[in-house]
């Protein structure tokens, strides 16, 4: 106790030393310059009004004084603790630490005409400022007083052109979306953005030299009423050139651009396709794909829309690392016409990448990852995009009831992407994104030490598109995987004789069908108060094949194609996210996850070619395929349970049968998850977090071997939700962000009811508690 004493005398003595010490190496006759602050006097103005008003004047003023946290300037302090050398410690103290801000560098009659003008431009015509010098010892601030006067309105907006020629009638069409409101307060800040709004609206009707700065707006307050008339006009010395209309003339296409080049010495080897001119002398592109890109013909009058998109196109195109775009007077003197240049300079054709990953998760698994990939940008001369990509890894259980439970995994897939919808028709597609078509080939072999190996073949065709930033498609018009397993232990194939869980997971099956996504997210607008995610996934498999072959598991057995059965089943999952910004570093942020599977007709298509796991006689409950079903717990859901290990509904295995399992990964055919986080910015690079996490996943039938009724989700579904909470570390390193949390279980749903809430029994001093309950998830990136 004498030592923690002892410890906190030198911290406060330590603390007020050095604010004694503050201005140390303040000249003499100077003083420190504590800040300043604008305050307004005039009492009609509201409150809150009043308030912002005054933040947005303070902020105006300069200099700044040295930071402080609580009164504390430690930056300060660090330069005060500098020797005069410029060597080692000093020079280090110096960098970090911050020089006094000294009363005599302030400028008061320059921060007094600023907080006017301010005030003019905000529309208090009749302000006046008034600056008092406040000190204290050593150190000095400044309180500028303001007595703003009555805010003037908008009385009338006249829009003051000559409707008679193209400019002035074009800016008279734009005057219905003006942002200049008569009633409203007047502001100069508004009136440049209405001057880039007719800008940006001339622009799409083919005024190329156009500028906002061609735009005055006059204003008028003669009246004693304190309002203003504004009359919008265009200024006189406003070149011919802004005011004509231009359309486009040739488009000049460079693929191959490197900077030495000029659009000069290689127009000689122009090659004319449909509108475009394409400067490609080795042939290394179809000039179609431009046809497909660009938004601009020949004849098209200018317009900033189409001029954007086409830029957006070539960019997302995945084939060019540099797109530069000029636009030129054409050679004529008897029209206004732009001749369009396109300066594209491509990444290398071919590239050759290798990646060594290394993981770890909360059911005590540490693996590596080593993925060879092969790329070509260019594979068929039409911007297409072929992947060759081959991997292996490993996880490795350290730990655990059954540590040599080991996963060994190999496979490779080609992916061929075309940059273009591959359909029997024409699709008009006005996105500022190419739309992709996939085809995808891949195979895994994955083998479980002790249990089985699987082989797993799959492919698929499809299409992916967008219609905006925010909102995405993807399409599998065809997906096919087929799992083949073998090299199945006795141990294993005893436990799949009595349980689903088990004998799901070596299914022998084909699933057929189509698969389609839609995600939308505008998190990227970090200006916004709330942004919101959104995932919806909708997966159909032997639907069409099961009515046909009349596929009905339950009374005549399942349906097989090539010897093996095939999955039927519709499943849905949606994931929402809402992101609520507290301050420019913090914020709150939520999700729920709701998932459902229905398993019909061929059911889930168990199959299994083992002669050491025979049939069950109709114990087999029907639900999705094992790879289809879904899980919970772990680092990126409920952080308070492992991975895998959570439901379904309230069962739970027993700890004698815990020790004899084999990869028993629990899932489910429905899911609810929902998750909230905290997440304040602490210091530098680290934030913290406080989050509680809920959930369950439920079969869709009674499960004998997990429960029965237990498994199967009902109307008590609520009641079975378990629910952790925890907190953690963030460390944002720019590159990647490393994540540590610490979490703990709240309500356990496989104890009776009326006992599952087990806060009561949070013991953090008690050793055995810790073991049982505390679940620590190292990670890369944000759960959510």
């Amino acid at each position: 106790m004498r030592n923690k004493f002892v410890a906190y005398f030198f911290i406060v003595f330590g603390l007020l030393t050095s604010a004694c010490n503050i201005t140390k190496k303040v000249p003499k006759g100077d003083f420190l310059y504590t800040g300043g602050k604008v305050k307004i006097e005039d009492k009609k103005i509201k409150k809150k009004e009043r308030k912002s008003l005054e933040a947005d004047l303070t902020a105006l003023l300069r200099p700044k004084p040295n930071s402080s946290i609580l009164g504390f300037r430690p930056k300060l302090w660090l330069y005060n603790m500098a020797g005069k050398s410029n060597k080692g410690l000093n020079k280090f103290l110096k960098k970090k630490g911050e020089p006094p801000v000294l009363f005599s560098t302030v400028k008061v009659d320059f921060n007094r005409d600023v907080v006017a003008n301010r005030l003019e431009n905000r529309g208090y015509f009749r302000s006046a400022v008034t600056a008092d010098t406040i000190v204290k010892g050593r150190k000095a601030s400044l309180v500028y007083h303001a007595l703003a006067g009555p805010q003037y309105q908008i009385s009338t907006v006249n829009f003051d052109v000559d409707s008679s020629v193209a400019l002035g009638k074009a800016i008279k069409e734009t005057a219905k979306n003006s942002f200049l409101k008569p009633g409203d307060p007047y502001s100069l800040d508004v009136i440049k953005t209405e001057r880039d709004r007719i800008d940006n609206d001339l622009k799409e009707k083919g005024f190329y030299y156009f500028g906002p700065d061609n735009i005055l707006v006059q204003v008028d307050s003669t009246d004693e009423a304190h309002k203003v008339d504004l009359y919008v006009t265009v200024k006189g010395t406003t070149p011919e050139k802004a005011r004509n209309v231009y359309s486009i003339n040739n488009i000049y296409i460079f693929p191959n651009f490197r900077p030495r080049d000029t659009s000069a010495n290689m127009q000689e080897k122009t090659k004319k396709y449909k509108d475009f001119l394409v400067i490609d002398p080795r042939n290394t592109f179809k000039p179609s794909i431009f046809e497909r890109t660009m938004f601009f013909h020949k004849g098209d009058v200018y317009n900033r829309t189409d001029h954007n998109l086409s830029l957006n196109r070539l960019v997302t195109l995945g084939t060019f690392r540099f797109v530069k775009n000029e636009f030129e007077d054409a050679d004529r003197t008897d029209s206004s016409m732009l001749n369009s240049y396109y300066f594209l300079s491509p990444y290398p054709r071919k590239s050759l990448r290798a990646e060594i990953t290394g993981r770890t998760n909360s059911a005590n698994f540490t693996g590596s990852e080593v993925t060879l990939s092969w790329r070509n940008r260019n594979a068929f001369k039409g911007a297409e995009l072929v992947t060759v990509s081959a991997y292996g890894g490993t996880d490795v259980q350290i730990s655990g009831v059954n540590q040599s439970n080991n996963i060994f995994r190999l496979g490779g897939e080609v992916n061929f992407n075309f940059p273009r919808f591959i359909v029997p028709f024409k699709v008009e597609n006005s996105s500022a994104y190419i739309p992709r078509t996939r085809i995808r080939l891949g195979y895994d072999l994955l083998r479980r030490t002790g249990s089985y190996t699987l082989n797993s073949f799959r492919t698929s065709f499809g299409y992916s598109w967008k219609e905006t930033a925010e909102k995405e498609h993807q399409l599998d018009v065809f997906n096919l995987s087929y799992v083949q397993p073998y090299n199945i232990s006795p141990a294993y194939a005893a436990l799949a004789d009595s349980s689903a869980i088990y004998r799901n997971a070596i299914q022998r099956q084909f699933t057929i069908g189509p698969i389609y996504n839609f995600n939308y997210t505008n998190t990227a607008k970090t200006y916004k108060t709330n942004t919101f995610y959104y995932n919806g996934n909708l997966d159909l498999s032997g639907n069409i094949l099961g009515l046909v072959m009349g596929a009905d598991v339950k009374n005549k057995g399942p349906k097989k194609i090539f010897g093996a059965g095939f999955a039927q089943y519709i499943r849905l999952e949606n994931e929402f996210r809402l992101y609520h910004k507290l301050s420019p570093k913090s914020q709150w942020a939520n999700r729920i996850i709701a998932g459902i599977g229905y398993a019909y007709g061929n059911g889930n298509g168990s199959d299994i070619v083992s002669k050491r796991v025979p049939p069950l006689e109709n114990t087999n409950p029907i639900s999705l395929p094992y790879v289809k079903q879904f899980f919970i717990g772990g680092t990126n859901s409920i952080r308070a349970f492992r991975a895998r290990t959570l439901g379904p509904g309230t069962f739970h295995p027993d700890s004698a049968s815990a020790s004899t399992m084999i990869g028993a990964d629990q899932s489910g055919d429905i899911k609810l998850e929902l998750n909230t986080e905290y997440r304040p910015h602490l210091f530098s690079v680290v934030n913290g977090a406080l989050f509680i996490d809920a959930g369950n996943i439920w079969t869709q039938s009674a499960d004998p071997s997990r429960g029965g009724e237990k498994s199967k989700f009902s109307k008590n579904f609520l009641k079975e939700l378990a629910v952790g909470a925890g907190a953690g570390l963030r460390f944002d390193l720019s590159f990647l962000v490393l994540r540590t949390d610490l979490a703990f279980p709240l309500r356990k749903p496989w104890l009776p009811e009326g006992q599952r809430w087990v806060i009561d029994d949070i013991k953090f001093g008690n050793k055995d508690w810790r073991k049982e309950n505390l679940v620590f998830n190292l990670a890369i990136g944000y759960p959510f």
